[in-house]
């Protein structure tokens, strides 16, 4: 079952690492787990790559810290991939490491170290990590400590950690934008709406076989591609690959209402279509995941009146109450998350409660990601 991913895209060129430094380089990433196991393995992605690339070596390891390169070198482990220390990963593709045995606590770090000979063609990452790695010319997966190491605030061609789990095991896959990313939260933190929910499973009786799998991008749309594919395009690969999902949060729509008249207000005809097709969306997305009996969770999107990049008007409040409407009505989604009644301010309901509001009055602040995580009903997740 997944215990962490990422949605992969092609990082930005602000985000990509300098291709002369990812010739003969050592990664080291911290990957934050939900549950634990005693067996796990790791997904290596060339999903956005043009040709093969070849990972030299691929460690894991216990980290002393979530903000620190420092591993117990006790721990370090070396993966294998059809028997062999090294993999080629066709362009495209993605690729899985054998099981290892590996004790893993619910809720913990894991690092994973990899070598690369020569840089990828075209890099595929995971730019919105909210979590420190760290880079260094030489093969030094196995090193105590990358102390000369460069800091960078991203992932890079890791794209999911399995691990064994009983027969009763599942996974949640959380499919959203910068607010499910977790933009705004702290740097190393683990704060994100979905930590929170993967902690509350883990402290229940019944939720500590279950899975939480961040798949939100920041900037992502519904519709169109922004910052990385769009939602229908990586529904494939960030929900229906994922090992073990049983559940589906689509909390998606707010960048599309957004962008709408981000460089100017449009027609009523204009907002009619937009809210006409991102309601088709989620149905597409429905459909695609009862195929293959999934249930899916809709979450309302929450207020961003105010916002300093969207400047909203009266009509796109009117947009997302009408979306939000459609969301709790039943029979369209399996169930819903008011995501919207969680964070809204009473007495100004298109707008963030301040206490809750990082301040561009769109995102969530890291007591807004607590109160989101909180409003999850545990009930959903029954077996």
């Amino acid at each position: 079952m997944g215990t962490w991913a990422a949605s992969q895209q092609i990082p930005e060129s602000q985000n990509a690492l300098p291709s002369v430094d990812l010739n003969d380089v050592t990664i080291r990433q911290i990957f934050h787990l939900s549950m634990g196991g005693s067996t796990l393995r790791v997904h290596l992605s060339n999903s956005f790559g043009t040709e093969p690339l070849h990972f030299t070596s691929v460690h894991i390891a216990r980290p002393l810290s979530a903000s620190s390169s420092a591993i117990d070198l006790a721990s370090d482990k070396v993966l294998r991939f059809a028997g062999s220390e090294d993999v080629i990963v066709p362009a495209g593709a993605e690729y899985i490491s054998d099981p290892i045995n590996f004790p893993a606590a619910a809720l913990s770090n894991l690092a994973i170290t990899f070598h690369l000979a020569t840089a990828p063609t075209q890099q595929t990452g995971h730019p919105g990590s909210r979590a420190t790695s760290y880079y260094v010319h030489g093969d030094l997966v196995d090193a105590a400590s990358l102390p000369d190491a460069h800091k960078v605030d991203h992932w890079y061609q890791v794209s999911g950690i399995d691990v064994l789990a009983p027969p009763n095991g599942a996974s949640i896959v959380a499919l959203g934008d910068s607010i499910t990313d977790g933009h705004a939260s702290i740097t190393n933190g683990n704060d994100r709406w979905t930590d929170v929910l993967a902690g509350r499973l883990q402290a229940s009786s019944s939720g500590q076989n279950i899975g939480v799998l961040n798949q939100g991008i920041g900037g992502n749309h519904l519709l169109t591609d922004g910052l990385g594919p769009n939602t229908l395009a990586r529904f494939d690969r960030d929900v229906l690959a994922q090992s073990g999902v049983r559940w589906l949060i689509v909390f998606e729509g707010v960048n599309d209402l957004g962008g709408l008249t981000r460089n100017g207000e449009v027609s009523l005809a204009e907002h009619s279509l937009l809210v006409h097709r991102i309601l088709g969306a989620y149905q597409q997305l429905i459909l695609r995941a009862h195929a293959h009996g999934i249930r899916v969770i809709g979450a309302t999107i929450t207020p961003y009146t105010g916002s300093d990049y969207y400047h909203p008007g009266p009509r796109n409040e009117a947009d997302r109450q009408e979306i939000n409407q459609w969301i709790r009505t039943p029979g369209n989604f399996d169930a819903v998350i008011d995501f919207d009644k969680a964070v809204r301010d009473p007495q100004h309901p298109d707008h963030l409660l301040p206490a809750y509001d990082c301040g561009d009055h769109l995102h969530p602040s890291p007591a807004g990601y607590r109160i989101m995580g909180e409003a999850v009903p545990l009930s959903l997740f029954t077996h």
